[in-house]
């Protein structure tokens, strides 16, 4: 027998099955990978959809702390909803440019635009002179701002599916993965989505489909010469079309199911602003254009063989009869129906609403509730109310405070922003909330200095609070800023900070019942001055609250609708200023002073070195400012400057240019007593001393 005849059949058992082995292995493979059914993810810690305002803010602060993270932009540029609206290119978020401060963070209440960062380039009223900049400023800015600071941005990547799949190393027990137009996908620990809201809302009725869009609808006034038009809304995208061709139309109607809101009357930057509301003068100064309510699924459009559209209603087209051709019209019973006249064109401006439809039902993002179904439902925290890790950013957060607060515009979500990336530094990376500690004494003015500079409270108004953390024996203060108000039951596990004894929240609010559509805000005496007052202030004021111990959970449940907190131990409104300037110290400071002395059972005031020598002699227990300064031997240390600087200003005698020498012994006994005399200290001086009524 062949050698190789008998190796053969010999090897043949073997090497079969070798090759099933290896047939096994790579059908394992095929099939893990079928079953996988997509492609290798690129993982991030952070995945934020958007690069706008919001999504730039956020990848600045995650940059900032170097984190990993990627933005995700649709389009070529950052910021391309400004590129496209508003359509007529004025926005109305002001630029102040001069305040007669050079504080920064004062200016910034005053400064809608700008993103907040350390660049001083980047900001705003270097990128527009006017009070109301064009819209293409803002995307200059928005670019610039992406550009300089060296952002991680994808252009050109369009997220079309999002999914949740669990897993317990993760983060947040769950993964988010992301699919963009090329099938790529995206792995993220944590899912930031500041998409805004940029869908059209539409309303559907018979007859919907001759009305054109504001996303659509021409901007040339010359398009509009001698039509008459009617508008379906009632918001500033309305109005804003409305002042585009108010001075070429016949007239001008505008239907929506809710009356005006001024935003001078309710204090809500959303409502319709002054440099839109022309049309309210021609309508109240009968200039045939005009304003009327009524609910839009109610409405019938009816096309007649000219072209002309003709308002109906619903009820006339469901009980027609059926062999009826026509259409009746409310004119034919009534002859004086308002909407009679027959239009031209109709354009719907209802504004937008969020896009829901790239996620998964995985991911368990679910609608607002109510007047705030537009918007996605999350906690006061920014995070989906489903779905641990998802958070909302920039005007889809807006259901948080809307109506009711700045959160759904720049101006206020720059500080939401940094809020989220706060709770995120202190979630998963181990960093506490920023806070600052210092001597109980400074309490008064650290409280005075923020509400006469701190913009974050400003914008924010009773959603971002400033929390004081008393520590042991009422002798230091912890301070936290603009801390979400509506998780402040949790703020120990969010902030990484320890409630132990006591603590104050400081916030701006309006008058509990100044604010509305109904409310005539000009009434005589509408503002108070008196501190005794103070709780009557109606325009935005520093309100403080005490708390011997952290609200409960059910405590904030059950706190009034119109009240930010549960009921203190103790509240405190600082009087409202004309010029918003809280600094008088009668009418300001001495009131809060004595209230968070009454709080902290402790004297807060203020001592020259000769008081707290006089109390050391004379009392058992010394002011704190005394024990925290003087008994400390802590104060100015004279020096030669000091000593220069106070002859010259007249404090004192200038001794060093006396020549002793010259003078004749009699002339030294007569500067002997002159000397005498200056240093004694008047009588009317010892008797301020003992007296604490004028003490600072």
């Amino acid at each position: 027998m062949n050698s190789l005849d008998w190796f053969a059949p010999a090897m043949l058992p073997s090497a079969s099955k070798c090759v099933q082995d290896l047939l096994l292995t790579f059908a394992f493979s095929l099939a893990s990978a079928w079953a996988d059914d997509r492609p290798v993810s690129l993982h991030h810690d952070y995945c934020i959809i958007g690069a706008g305002p919001s999504g730039l803010q956020m990848a600045y602060f995650l940059q900032l702390a170097g984190r990993d993270y990627v933005v995700f932009e649709r389009s070529h540029i950052p910021g391309h909803f400004f590129a496209l609206y508003p359509r007529h290119r004025k926005l109305i978020s002001i630029n102040k440019r001069y305040t007669g401060k050079a504080n920064h963070e004062f200016n910034l209440r005053h400064d809608w635009n700008s993103l907040l960062n350390h660049d001083s380039r980047l900001l705003f009223r270097h990128y527009s002179p006017d009070y109301f900049p064009n819209a293409d400023a803002m995307v200059r800015y928005l670019r610039d701002f992406a550009s300089l600071l060296d952002l991680q941005v994808h252009y050109n990547t369009s997220i079309t599916h999002v999914m949740l799949e669990k897993d317990t190393k993760a983060w947040n027990g769950h993964y988010f993965f992301l699919t963009d137009q090329n099938a790529q996908l995206y792995k993220c620990s944590v899912l930031l989505v500041a998409t805004g809201t940029w869908i059209p809302h539409k309303v559907n009725f018979p007859g919907s489909e001759y009305v054109e869009g504001y996303e659509s609808v021409s901007i040339d006034p010359e398009d509009f010469a001698g039509q008459s038009v009617l508008i379906l809304g009632r918001g500033n995208s309305a109005f804003e079309t409305a002042e585009n061709i108010l001075g070429v139309t016949n007239f001008i109607h505008m239907v929506s199911r809710s009356r005006v809101r001024l935003s001078w009357a309710t204090h809500y930057v959303g409502d319709l602003r002054a440099i839109n509301n022309g049309l309210l003068d021609t309508y109240q100064l009968k200039s045939l254009d005009g304003l009327l309510e009524g609910d839009l699924e109610d409405l019938v459009l009816v096309k007649d063989k000219k072209g002309k559209l003709h308002i109906t209603l619903r009820f006339y087209l469901e009980n027609r009869n059926s062999s009826e051709e026509a259409v009746t019209l409310p004119q034919d019973e009534l002859d004086n129906f308002a909407t009679r006249a027959p239009y031209d064109r109709a354009i719907r401006c209802l504004g937008w609403q969020f896009d829901f439809s790239i996620f998964n039902k995985s991911v368990g993002l679910m609608h607002g509730k109510g007047s705030k179904k537009k918007y996605p439902l999350i906690k006061p925290s920014y995070e989906a109310k489903a779905t641990r890790g998802l958070f909302i950013l920039g005007t889809a957060s807006h259901s948080v405070d809307f109506r009711k607060s700045a959160g759904g515009f720049i101006h206020g979500f720059r500080y939401t922003a940094r809020v989220i990336h706060r709770l995120l530094e202190a979630r998963h990376h181990g960093v506490p909330w920023p806070s600052s500690t210092h001597p109980i004494i400074q309490l008064t003015n650290s409280i005075v200095k923020r509400v006469n500079e701190a913009s974050g409270l400003y914008q924010m108004f009773t959603v971002l609070a400033d929390v004081i953390l008393l520590k042991e024996n009422a002798t230091e203060f912890e301070y936290l800023e603009e801390f979400p108000v509506g998780v402040l039951q949790d703020l120990e596990w969010r902030t990484g900070r320890k409630v132990q004894n006591g603590l104050f929240v400081v916030m701006m609010e309006y008058g509990r019942n100044f604010s509305g559509p109904d409310k005539d805000v000009f009434y005589y005496n509408r503002a108070v001055g008196e501190a005794q007052h103070a709780w009557q202030s109606n325009f935005l004021h520093p309100v403080i609250y005490y708390y011997k111990r952290l609200p409960t959970e059910r405590e904030m449940r059950l706190c009034p609708p119109d009240w930010p907190l549960p009921r203190p131990d103790a509240i405190h409104h600082i009087v409202e200023d004309f010029l918003t300037d809280w600094t008088a110290q009668n009418a300001h400071i001495l009131p809060l002073r004595r209230f968070l002395e009454n709080c902290l059972g402790i004297d807060l005031r203020r001592f020259y070195a000769e008081s707290c020598f006089l109390f050391a002699l004379t009392r058992q227990k010394l002011p704190v400012f005394c024990q925290q300064g003087y008994m400390r031997r802590q104060g100015l240390m004279g020096n030669e400057r000091l000593r220069q600087h106070a002859v010259e200003a007249g404090l004192l005698v200038d001794y060093n240019a006396v020549d002793f020498l010259k003078e004749p012994e009699a002339g030294n006994a007569l500067l002997h007593d002159h000397l005498l005399e200056e240093r004694m200290m008047p009588n009317h001086h010892l008797q301020h001393l003992m007296s604490t009524k004028d003490e600072l």
